[in-house]
């Protein structure tokens, strides 16, 4: 593996992992590099969204999709820089098959200097059958340059005034 692909892999582990959604919904990537990726999340009871009929939840394919999308624009950018979801459009062609694990692949086919555009599908066996469709874009250094974390607030001690209390 290049070391371009290595550095995809690690920023995809550390997206599956330090994502408590995706580390819940037990996302992993099974390729990544030229990009691309392609993630799978397994079948479990948990995630189905329809007891009835054993079909996973929606929302975990919304997720599985966008969460493929960002890990295909981390793959095709040349530097880490952060990222975040500006749109994404999914088209749902059909209910997943109870059962079976599904995964998403992602392309990121367009890089501007400020935003990236990928497409994706979700499917079981085979593309051309897909259980959903996506077409995302992410903004560029959605940090401005700061390190990560840099806009959570420090947490206030229990009953500390904040500066729009009234005395």
């Amino acid at each position: 593996m290049s070391d371009d692909n290595e550095q995809s892999r690690l920023i995809a582990t550390a997206m599956n992992e330090g994502s408590p959604q995706a580390r819940a919904l037990g996302f992993t990537t099974l390729k990544i590099g030229d990009a691309m990726a392609i993630l799978k999340v397994p079948y479990r009871p948990e995630i189905v969204g329809d007891p009835e009929t054993g079909v996973i939840a929606g929302g975990v394919m919304t997720t599985l999709l966008d969460h493929a999308s960002g890990q295909a624009v981390h793959a095709a950018l040349e530097t880490w820089t952060s990222i975040a979801t500006l749109d994404l459009r999914i088209d749902y062609m059909r209910p997943a098959q109870p059962g079976r694990d599904v995964l998403a692949r992602a392309h990121c086919y367009k890089l501007t200097r400020s935003v990236a555009f990928v497409r994706a599908v979700a499917y079981e066996d085979d593309p051309e059958d897909p259980v959903a469709t996506a077409q995302a874009t992410f903004m560029l250094d959605s940090s401005a340059g700061k390190k990560a974390g840099a806009n959570l607030r420090p947490s206030k001690a229990p009953g500390a005034k904040t500066g729009g209390d009234a005395a």
